[in-house]
């Protein structure tokens, strides 16, 4: 996989070991696109596998970068990809449940994509817009399967972008 955009252009990310779907080339491209410029934004790559999508977003300005990812065998393989981002990007090694309960501040833009057959990434989403890593102005995009659609939750639903048999939407928190 490599890096589509931003000071790491081109640059080469490794796949770890154990269960991962990257996120393909032209999803992240579109996201990140409609995301626009990233200077000094805060952003949360959650369920962060190789850690492709924080380094996209340090690679496009983002900072503060921080990632969870809880699979240890992903650890080794994921520090040795975020150590060529331009700005220190921190990781947490633990589930993303366990974050999002223990959360103390907020970021501008959080990015979850668990694996698709995480069963309770509605209840996850509807957590994480009841903590303080969302506030206003935040936006938290979501990557799922196509046929998985969003119950009512207490955000305010945007855009949405289907890629193939996945679908990233877009949701913000509420004025």
């Amino acid at each position: 996989m490599r890096i589509s955009g931003g000071s790491l252009r081109g640059r080469q990310v490794a796949v770890p070991d154990g269960p991962i779907r990257p996120a393909m080339d032209r999803m992240r491209e579109s996201v990140f696109a409609a995301l626009r410029d990233l200077t000094q934004r805060s952003f949360l790559d959650m369920f962060s596998g190789s850690g492709i999508i924080a380094l996209e977003a340090a690679s496009r300005g983002a900072d503060p970068v921080e990632l969870v990812e809880q699979d240890p065998r992903k650890r080794k393989t994921l520090l040795a990809n975020i150590a060529m981002a331009p700005a220190r990007i921190k990781c947490r090694f633990m589930a993303a449940e366990l974050y999002v309960r223990r959360a103390r501040c907020g970021f501008d833009i959080i990015f979850c994509d668990p694996p698709f057959p995480y069963r309770f990434k509605w209840d996850l989403v509807s957590r994480i817009a009841r903590s303080p890593l969302m506030r206003e102005g935040s936006l938290l995009l979501l990557h799922r399967p196509k046929e998985d659609t969003p119950p009512p939750l207490p955000l305010v639903k945007g855009d949405s972008k289907t890629y193939g048999r996945s679908v990233v939407d877009f949701f913000m928190y509420p004025a």
